[in-house]
């Protein structure tokens, strides 16, 4: 199978400078932000009790060579899945194995796929079967701060006016923002300059200018911030064993506000779709 260390024959490399990308760029994010949406649609109908995670992986490794392409995550600085899969307390970088998923679980998907050098990023949650309130309530709240965060990006604005955006409402919201981890620069590059908080205040980072390429991708709790990373060096889990959610867009800042690469081709992107999903309908 070919891995993304193989793939990664590009010589660009992170150096702290915000990189301003023009029409190719932004058609090359189209394209491979459009394959790893298809893939997380398609996901939809797997997701359901009893499936494991390791099948997930089988399932996106197999939708990748079948696409010509390749997971960036995929011994990604030694990550050695072509997914990952946070489930119910799980923040991020959940590695796929054989146990099963059960009723009432929360799963984040987070596919990246490699399209003629530019990465396609993004991430959602998955019911599985019949969800508590909480744990919708959660999801909910988490999508909700993922569009308020893209609402903030304007030219001539601000990274600190997304996190200042997210962290208001998920506050008030009664849920916490997980500091530990943050959205990023995206393109030719897995990860890249600049770093997108999600919490934080209008006015700070570095200005929001046409042309930038980066992630938005809050992680919410629904108790204290705080996280862990497992002895496996990649998972992170809460602290408090609470739940923690995620969703994740790439997107790029136009002229007059910013272009989201990675909505759903079949709108099932958004909880109020995807929760009401009858999974015998896949059948």
């Amino acid at each position: 199978m070919t891995t993304y260390l193989e793939a990664e024959a590009n010589p660009i490399r992170n150096t702290g400078a915000i990189r301003i990308y023009g029409p190719e760029g932004f058609a090359g994010m189209r394209r491979a932000c459009r394959l790893t949406a298809q893939c997380l649609d398609e996901l939809a109908a797997i997701v359901v009790p009893g499936v494991t995670t390791q099948a997930i992986d089988d399932f996106v490794a197999k939708f990748a060579r079948d696409h010509d392409t390749v997971s960036a995550t995929l011994n990604y600085r030694g990550y050695p899945k072509s997914v990952c899969t946070s489930i119910n307390h799980v923040v991020c970088h959940g590695i796929p194995n054989d146990k099963p998923l059960k009723e009432g679980d929360i799963v984040n998907i987070d596919v990246t796929f490699v399209v003629d050098g530019w990465h396609g990023d993004s991430s959602r949650m998955y019911p599985v079967g019949k969800l508590k309130r909480a744990a919708e309530r959660l999801c909910e709240v988490t999508y909700r701060s993922l569009l308020i965060g893209i609402e903030a990006v304007k030219p001539g604005g601000h990274v600190g006016d997304i996190g200042e955006a997210i962290q208001a409402y998920a506050e008030s919201e009664r849920c916490s923002v997980v500091r530990d981890f943050c959205g990023h620069g995206v393109g030719k590059l897995f990860h890249d300059a600049p770093n997108v908080l999600h919490y934080g205040r209008r006015g700070d980072g570095p200005e929001l200018k046409p042309g930038m390429i980066f992630t938005i991708e809050p992680m919410i709790n629904l108790g204290r911030p705080h996280v862990k990373i497992l002895n496996d060096g990649w998972t992170a889990v809460t602290r408090d064993r609470t739940l923690s959610a995620q969703y994740e867009h790439s997107l790029g800042v136009t002229e007059t506000g910013c272009e989201v690469f990675t909505f759903s081709p079949g709108g099932l992107d958004t909880p109020g779709i995807a929760f009401q999903r009858d999974p015998a309908a896949a059948e």
